[in-house]
């Protein structure tokens, strides 16, 4: 299975950013390494991807079984979760297999933009970019992690909006309160 991407180049560190397309593991040795691929670079960085993932985590200031337990609360307890790693900059990655087993790869949902079945055990997944990536996972696999991967995002983001709804209503309610004393307080 070749990658067809740019050069790589070699990092001691890294932190999954809005650019991160895909962590997928790389062996050197009896060492699991990283192969980073991101729109427009491929990194290789000597940690696993699981490690990548948890240090990304920690970065964003959470930690990786909170994660877990965190998405795990919101879109029930299953096994190969997918993770928030920032809602914010809505970078969310699903697993492909469970992320102990060491074959884990890592794909942003994000940068998902088709996919479809090889044969019984892999399915082609097509990025935003265009760079096409033959997964070891079936089809349907695939799709129920990326649907629960949807459904994480947008459980995420209407518990988001529900708060910036009700601390509206309350900076509406405390700035009508303070005119409506400034209005009194000048008769």
């Amino acid at each position: 299975m070749a990658i067809k991407t740019p050069k790589y180049s070699i990092i001691e560190e890294y932190e999954i950013n809005p650019l991160t397309m895909m962590i997928l593991p790389t062996t050197y040795g009896s060492k699991t390494y990283s192969t980073i691929i991101e729109v427009n670079k491929t990194f290789i960085c000597p940690f696993p991807p699981k490690s990548i993932i948890q240090k990304s985590c920690k970065y964003f200031g959470v930690s990786y079984e909170g994660r877990i337990a965190g998405t795990k609360q919101i879109i029930g307890n299953l096994n190969k979760v997918p993770l928030t790693i920032d809602s914010k900059h809505s970078i969310y990655f699903l697993p492909t297999t469970s992320p102990q087993n060491s074959n884990c790869i890592w794909i942003s949902h994000y940068h998902v933009f088709s996919y479809e079945p090889i044969n019984s055990k892999t399915t082609k997944v097509t990025f935003r970019n265009k760079l096409e990536y033959e997964v070891p996972i079936s089809f349907s696999s695939f799709e129920t992690q990326l649907l629960r991967t949807a459904m994480l995002r947008m459980k995420l983001m209407n518990r988001i909006e529900e708060i910036k709804k009700k601390t509206d209503y309350v900076n509406l309610i405390y700035h009508l309160n303070v005119a409506e004393k400034g209005h009194y307080d000048s008769y």
